[in-house]
């Protein structure tokens, strides 16, 4: 399964927000629309993402508040970044790794997604449960067969 099988699923909507975007914007935008992640954009390419996690290190950093700052100084500047091409079982790895709950999804340089955590094991557990009732199919025939041929 590949990465552009979850974003059919999902959809094109997408979240972007500017580096100049004042964190207390960007913190309402995510409350607002129930997200864990912002993709920092700036002259049309990919220059950031705020997620839930630099959320919490800015309130942890200022004793509680989001403050005055704006997302460029607490965006992730190297975020982890992926293709549609790329396929599940990798992404998954990758993000393991990076422990990366949101990753952009990028084509030719151009933002086309992202896909979360949550997505990839949707997508894994939806396809091991296909898998499991092809072979409870299968299993389920097995039996007849063979009786036929033994006989």
């Amino acid at each position: 399964m590949k990465v552009s099988e979850i974003l059919k699923v999902k959809g094109n909507i997408l979240f972007t927000v500017t580096p100049d975007t004042p964190m207390m914007e960007a913190v309402h935008a995510m409350a607002e629309k129930d997200i864990g992640s912002l993709v920092v954009m700036e002259a049309g390419g990919l220059v950031g993402m705020l997620s839930f996690r630099e959320v919490m290190a800015t309130l942890h950093a200022n004793g509680g508040a989001v403050g005055g700052d704006t997302v460029r100084r607490h965006m992730d500047t190297r975020p982890l970044t992926i293709t549609r091409d790329a396929e599940l079982d990798e992404a998954r790895r990758m993000m393991l790794e990076r422990h990366a709950r949101y990753v952009p999804v990028l084509e030719d340089g151009h933002l086309v997604g992202v896909i979360s955590f949550y997505d990839v094991a949707k997508a894994i557990l939806e396809a091991q449960g296909f898998e499991n009732r092809m072979l409870k199919s299968y299993i389920q025939d097995q039996p007849l067969a063979v009786l036929e041929q033994g006989e």
